[in-house]
């Protein structure tokens, strides 16, 4: 399988400069993220350089009214941001695969109620409802919201999930595995998972952009812990403290460069998979 997904990778990467593209602009954001981890200052502290410096030599990014290093805070942000929208795509993830593998092959009865569920998730409003929720409970730290959207997030991919296994349940090898005493689970994670994990990995980048946007959205509100630093933080300081009315420009500049960036990045991302794995145009065949 390993081998496949290598294959499948390299042609993607020659024929699709949309997924050229995306890894240029992605790979070199994760390095960043990365060294947020040899950092001289811890995440949450401030006033431990000049406040409102410009970018220069000493201080790439600048500095910002709180008196923070820009570059060493924007590597928390964006590490603590990719790290959110992980949690949020890979919990939810799961919730589709189990849902959507179980509605898709066992058919009848229960997946009528598999797909009653389904649809009564995705009608629910989810913004008003993580509203609803951080002013109930008063503290929503960002495990917890991630939990919160992976448990909103799962709903349309599980849909897909189970069209696929729908497909998968009416080839011929599907019949010669149950005649086989193929176990249930063994013909899903034998014969299926290859036809399933490209559609996962699919709409993990895509939950990933939905996720992100919720915390974006969410912490330029005020509505997340605002003493950890992630690229929707950074924002909301720089605009409570009016960056760019104060002539602070890189303030507001910078996450905002970085937002443009990692969202184009992963939608390409998307954009090239999704059109790579369309039944007209796939590639990984049995």
């Amino acid at each position: 399988m390993s081998m496949v997904m290598l294959t499948a990778t390299g042609r993607l990467f020659k024929r699709d400069v949309r997924f050229r593209v995306s890894i240029v602009i992605l790979i070199p954001l994760v390095v960043f993220a990365v060294i947020a981890l040899f950092s001289p200052y811890d995440a949450r502290s401030s006033y431990y350089a000049p406040i409102n410096r410009p970018p220069s030599l000493s201080h790439p990014f600048g500095t910002n009214g709180r008196g923070q290093d820009l570059f060493w805070l924007m590597t928390f942000a964006l590490k603590n941001s990719l790290i959110f929208g992980l949690q949020v795509a890979l919990l939810s993830r799961v919730i589709a695969m189990i849902v959507g593998v179980i509605a898709g092959y066992k058919g009848g009865v229960t997946d009528q109620i598999l797909i009653f569920l389904c649809d009564s998730f995705i009608v629910l409003p989810i913004f008003p409802i993580l509203i609803f929720l951080r002013l109930l409970t008063r503290e929503m730290n960002l495990t917890t919201l991630a939990t919160v959207l992976a448990l909103f997030g799962w709903p349309w991919d599980a849909r897909l999930i189970r069209t696929q296994v729908l497909s998968l349940r009416e080839r011929k090898f599907t019949v010669t595995a149950i005649f086989s005493g193929e176990s249930t689970w063994g013909l899903v994670f034998r014969e299926y998972l290859l036809h399933i994990l490209p559609i996962v990995f699919a709409t993990t980048i895509n939950n990933m952009l939905w996720s992100l946007g919720f915390e974006i959205t969410l912490s330029v509100l005020g509505l997340t812990p605002l003493d950890i630093p992630t690229m929707g933080t950074v924002t909301y300081w720089a605009i409570q403290q009016q960056a760019m009315v104060m002539g602070i420009w890189w303030w507001l500049l910078v996450p905002v460069i970085f937002i443009i960036l990692l969202f184009t990045s992963l939608y390409l991302l998307f954009v090239s998979i999704t059109d790579f794995i369309n039944p007209r145009e796939r590639v990984l065949t049995r």
